[in-house]
């Protein structure tokens, strides 16, 4: 063990603050100690794991099972954040996110479960958080506005009433994506009678059914001691934290909660059901349809089941050479996998789905029907061992690698054990899971796993046959139900509850308008931030040539290795397709192997293989930009060779020529992107305003943004049958001129022998390489220089957009244009799209590397509303009307971003990114130096030089549906110019 010579904190037996210690393990593995405590007054249980880490975590977590799709224990989440008896502020949650330096902060609702947590490397900050989370959770103020504000309310509109409310726009939103909608009727259909069957974030139908009354109640029960589930990580000692749960418990009693969640009770027979999703009305209906088959499986207290089912979805649909997914893809009835599919294992009963999509509605029944017979010829004829093999090394694999991408490890870590926590199986089953993981290797070449399909898929009547198909009239239907519903409230309202709507109106604009007293909050200041930047250094002396970054870290056995290809401007047909290039360029054969044996090797001897384009602009007087396209593995440094081996074979042998398996490959890659839209919309919108202001610009939206969406269509349309063989053709092309010996820069990371012996390998591989093919032109990228747009797509919400390019990282106003952006958000933002407008979320954003500065909203309810307020935050900014307070929580929330720990590996990439664009430390430290020295004054000076705001405000782009931008253009002035996403 390395615990820097510590002790473990708690011995077993021990009592400390009214909590025992139940167990203790010793998880070698991971370098850590597990305690698993209860509290013996109330009950509440709670994990401490002890690990040399410094990005230490806290969660709390509730058992919570809604009987209904009201959305309660949604709601129930963001009110519990909207004030506290301790902490009587409108937003404590919001407020604490400009007071520390938390590295993340948020709540989560899952289908059984709500949970609060966080993470921060400071331990001062640690014990504010706590104070402010616990107080938040067990003491909410749950006011009547508040939970109008967050769930639901009427307001007056236009002479008429509405539904507003955060969580009310939220779920529209979420319910015009395919996936989600896919899922949630998955379980409807598999779960009738028990709490998976209602949709725990709330159904908009549904949701305005929802009393105050009904939330108080709901809190009182689920979100007591008695169902609580603490956890603590990392390297602070527990016990300070356990005397604040005890402090805070020690006024409840011991209850039953009664949150069991019961086993669904089993099907006679096999259900099958349809349902719709929203679609553009100008779309072609034409193969938008998914088919899936879903079972219920094991209950997640199975604790071995649940992992053998885990490796089963790794054997059958983990990569293009796994049978299920081959027989899938191969059938040429649907273009890529149907949402959901897979084993979904943080159910108390789990359950399996598989399915296409992209099908026509007439040939479900061929897609279940393959499913079935392609399970029954597995189970019939057993499965290939090697598959069974690969699948518990990727597993374990995924298990051994440390990576704190996302959010940090040791709450990645609760995440995969909470769900069996919280279901009564033991977590150190998970934890410690190399005796089951043996177990299951040794039973496969028994017929275990062929028992599995057998028993709980072919043999299992618990299963439903799902169909989702497109209804482009369901928008429009759903709006007339809920404009009926709300006349019908109109015609019903008693003159005093009129009164009430206005008075709650006011008094709620009353409230969201107010300055608030957040001097209650515990905080942090600008001196508790280290002054110094964590620097991570390249390795020198391995490559003579010294092209390949070395970087030698304790990365718990793994090799990352990454060769990026370097290039200037492509023409536009050859920049649209470069990630399209990236996708298939692991995905299609070899001039050795066809597409099946390279994801089957891929899979025995690799973490995982890809590719990606980046657009970036380097550092430097020019700004040049620095674009490539990179290559990347990870495998456990012993397999090193085999997996170096298959990276050489790609960089050279890569074959583009299997027209049919490029084929599926277009489809597939369309589906994706599209699928992407609804969710990321925020994203693409700042990315389409933002494209006019430089060639990095326009190569980020054609390579990331909705351009690149659109050209995935065109080519999924355009490119079949024999026409295949022309984009096989351009596609050698561009391998041509990407693979290039003057392009190649390779980067390492990892332990020093393993990293030595790559950095040979590579220079070896780099020495090997032709010069660039020719062909690809350096012609500049022009994607249009947007003004002011609408671009439609199917969803019921908006996201909406501005940006404008100001200065770069090196730029003396840096550091007060980030810090200007956290204002924004922090001090009008919020307020004016979130809290007035009901938007789930409105934010600045700063971009040191690129100088880009946007605002945007997500899942919005408004557009005209909404771009007002981007030019009123922009005015705000430049009056100057901060205090030194508000810039204090600002600088605490860039360094925050600056400090955020990263894993060994995760530095690295960093590190070996700033390389190739030639970002120094000491511009990285002079960036910090600044923004620690900085006044109200030099940012109000910041902002009047770089942020004044034109009106008509320009660029903005929203994207929304059609009726909405149609009926919201009559309010703009210019109008939007509206474009297809489709």
């Amino acid at each position: 063990m390395n615990f820097s010579g510590q002790r473990p904190w708690l011995a077993q037996g021990e009592n400390t603050n009214g909590f025992t210690v139940l167990k203790k393990v010793e998880l070698v593995g991971i370098d850590a100690f597990y305690f698993e405590l209860v509290h013996e007054q109330t009950g509440a249980r709670c994990i401490h794991i002890q690990r040399p880490d410094r990005e230490n975590a806290f969660a709390v977590g509730f058992k919570t099972v809604p009987q209904d799709s009201t959305g309660v224990a949604h709601i129930l989440e963001h009110t519990a954040l909207c004030g506290s008896r301790k902490y009587p502020v409108r937003d404590p949650f919001f407020s604490m996110l400009k007071r520390s330096l938390s590295s993340f902060m948020n709540a989560f609702t899952a289908s059984d479960w709500t949970m609060y947590p966080f993470l921060t490397p400071n331990s001062k900050d640690f014990a504010n958080l706590m104070d402010v989370y616990l107080d938040a959770v067990f003491f909410p103020l749950l006011s009547e506005l508040s939970f109008k504000q967050e769930g639901w309310r009427l307001e007056k509109q236009g002479g008429r009433l509405v539904f507003k409310g955060v969580v009310y726009n939220e779920m529209k939103g979420a319910l015009s994506s395919p996936n989600q909608i896919m899922a949630h009727a998955l379980m409807e259909a598999l779960y009738p009678d028990v709490t998976y069957g209602n949709n725990s974030g709330g159904d908009p139908r549904f949701i305005p059914d929802l009393t105050h009354e009904n939330l108080v109640a709901f809190h009182r029960r689920h979100y007591h001691p008695s169902n609580a589930f603490f956890y603590t990580y990392g390297d602070l000692d527990p016990r300070p934290h356990l005397e604040k749960m005890s402090r805070v418990l020690e006024s409840f009693e011991r209850i039953d909660p009664n949150t069991v969640v019961p086993l669904q009770p089993r099907f006679a027979q096999p259900v099958s059901k349809s349902v719709p999703y929203p679609i553009s009305p100008e779309e072609d209906l034409d193969k938008k349809s998914q088919a899936a088959l879903g079972w219920l499986v094991a209950p997640i207290e199975d604790c071995r089941k649940v992992l053998a089912f885990t490796l089963l979805e790794r054997v059958l649909l983990a990569n293009a050479g796994s049978p299920l997914r081959k027989a899938l893809t191969d059938s040429a009835l649907g273009s890529t996998l149907a949402d959901s599919t897979g084993f979904e294992g943080d159910l108390r009963d789990t359950l399996f789905a598989a399915g296409l999509k992209g099908v026509s509605k007439e040939s479900a029944p061929a897609v279940w029907e393959l499913v079935e017979k392609t399970l029954a010829d597995l189970a019939r004829e057993g499965l290939d061992q090697k598959l069974v093999l690969t699948a518990a090394d990727q597993y374990e694999f995924a298990r051994k690698e440390i990576s704190n991408a996302h959010f940090g490890w040791g709450l990645k870590l609760f995440m995969g054990f909470c769900s069996p926590w919280f279901h009564g199986a033991d977590p150190v089953r998970f934890l410690d899971f190399e005796k089951d993981l043996a177990e299951l290797k040794k039973a496969s070449s028994q017929g275990y796993f062929e028992m599995l399909i057998k028993e709980h898929l072919l043999e299992n009547p618990h299963s439903v046959r799902l169909l989702l198909y497109p209804d482009p009239d369901l928008d429009a239907r759903r709006e007339e139900e809920e404009s009926k519903r709300l006349e019908l409230v109109s015609q019903n309202l008693s003159d005093s509850q009129k009164a009430k709507i206005d008075a709650d109106a006011k008094a709620l604009e009353e409230l969201q308008e107010a300055r608030e007293l957040v001097s209650v909050l515990p905080t942090l200041a600008v001196n508790d931030i280290t002054r110094e930047i964590e620097r991570v250094e390249a390795f020198s002396g391995i490559d003579p040539t010294g092209r390949t970054r070395c970087f030698v870290a304790p990365t718990n056995g793994i090799l990352y290795a990454t060769a990026a290809f370097l290039f200037p401007q492509m023409e536009e047909d050859l920049a649209l397709l470069a990630p399209f290039f990236a996708y298939a360029l692991t995905r299609t054969g070899t001039r050795k192997k066809d597409f099946v044996t390279l994801a089957r090797e891929i899979a025995t001897n690799t973490g995982g293989m890809g590719a990606s384009c980046t657009a970036m602009t380097a550092h430097g007087k020019e700004a040049a930009p620095c674009s490539w396209i990179a290559l990347d593995v990870k495998c456990l440094e012993k397999k090193s060779e085999a997996a170096l081996s298959l990276f050489e074979e790609i960089v050279f042998d890569t074959d583009f020529s299997d027209l049919s398996r490029l084929g599926q490959l277009v489809s597939e890659y369309a589906a994706l992107l599209e699928s992407r839209v609804v969710a990321n919309g925020h994203h693409y919108a700042m990315s389409l305003c933002s494209r006019g202001f430089s060639p990095v610009h326009a190569l980020g939206e054609a390579w990331s943004g909705i351009h690149q969406v659109r050209f995935a269509r065109q080519l999924a349309l355009e490119y079949k049958g024999e026409k295949l063989q022309e984009l096989s053709d351009r596609l050698k092309l561009m391998s041509g001129f990407v693979f290039a010996k003057s392009r190649i820069a390779p980067g390492l990371s990892g332990g020093q022998a393993a990293v030595e012996k790559a950095a040979n390998f590579m220079e070896k591989m780099s020495a090997a390489l032709g010069e660039q093919s020719p062909g690809a032109l350096q012609k500049p990228l022009n994607l249009g220089l947007p003004q002011r747009e609408g671009w439609t797509t199917s969803t019921s919400v908006s996201f909406c957009a501005y940006a404008k390019q100001t200065v770069r990282l090196s730029d003396p106003d840096a550091p007060a244009l980030a810090v200007a952006a956290k204002l924004l958000r922090s001090l009008y933002l919020h307020r004016e799209i979130r809290e007035k407008g009901g938007a789930y979320g409105g934010f600045a954003l700063y971009s040191a590397q690129g100088g880009l500065f946007s605002m945007a909203s997500y899942r919005d309810p408004h557009v005209s509303r909404t771009i007002e307020a981007f030019a009123g935050a922009l005015d705000f900014a430049v009056s100057g009307d901060y205090e030194n307070q508000d810039v204090a929580e600002a600088i605490l929330q860039v360094a925050s971003e600056i400090d955020k720990p990263d894993s060994p590996s995760d530095a690295a990439r960093k590190a070996f990114v700033r390389s190739l664009i030639g970002l120094e430390d000491e511009v990285r430290q002079g960036f910090k130096d600044d923004l620690l020295a900085l006044t109200p004054a030099k940012v109000r000076a910041a902002c009047e030089r770089h942020l004044q705001a034109q009106r008509p405000l320009s660029p903005v782009c929203v994207i929304s549906g059609s009726q909405i931008l149609e009926k919201e253009n009559k309010k703009l002035n210019p109008l939007l110019v509206i474009n297809s996403i489709n």
